[in-house]
Order: structure tokens, then C-alpha cells, then sequence
């Protein structure tokens, strides 16, 4: 379910609408005049979706390679670089 609350949140309940957004795994929109806004989420939230988004452009990059070059990688050498990224990841998330 959606989170919606009014912009003027941000002002008259701020504390509530922080702990709202950090409680929760969605991003709370804010509505202005009844249209919405704006929408607020958590760093954690935001830096999820970024590491996703860049994932994904990583994924079509590659795509786009093989169609292009037809070259493929060895399983052991994207195994490697996968966890190596996860353990870099996990490292500067501490």
C-alpha cells in the first residue's frame, strides 16, 4: 500500500513522516493541492535503488556487448568479480 501524505508533513510533522519512511520499505509520496508532489525516502531506500538502477544498466551494457561482438565470459571469471564486488560492496557499507 501506498504511503501518501500531504507536503505540509514535512513542516508541521516532521519527526513522524522521518520515522514513517525510515520504518518502511516504500517511499512515502508527498502531495500538494492534492496532485502529487514529490517523493521522500530513506538514504538507505535511495542507495538500494541506485545500486539497482546501475545493475541494470550494467546488465543491458553487457547485453548490448554480445549482440554486438558475440564474445561471452567464462562462468568462474563472473563468478569472481561478482562476489569480489559483493565483498567490496559489503566493506564500504560498514
Amino acid at each position: 500500500m501506498k504511503n501518501i501524505r500531504p507536503v505540509s508533513d514535512l513542516r508541521n510533522n516532521y519527526s513522524d513522516l522521518s520515522k514513517a519512511v525510515k520504518e518502511s520499505s516504500e517511499p512515502v509520496i508527498l502531495t500538494k493541492n492534492g496532485y502529487a508532489d514529490m517523493v521522500l525516502m530513506s538514504v538507505e531506500q535511495f542507495e538500494e535503488r541506485e545500486y539497482k538502477n546501475q545493475m541494470h544498466k550494467k546488465i543491458l551494457a553487457s547485453e548490448a556487448q554480445f549482440q554486438k561482438t558475440g564474445k561471452t565470459r567464462n562462468i568462474d571469471e563472473v563468478t569472481e568479480r561478482m562476489i569480489a564486488n559483493i565483498k567490496k560492496r559489503a566493506t564500504s557499507n560498514v
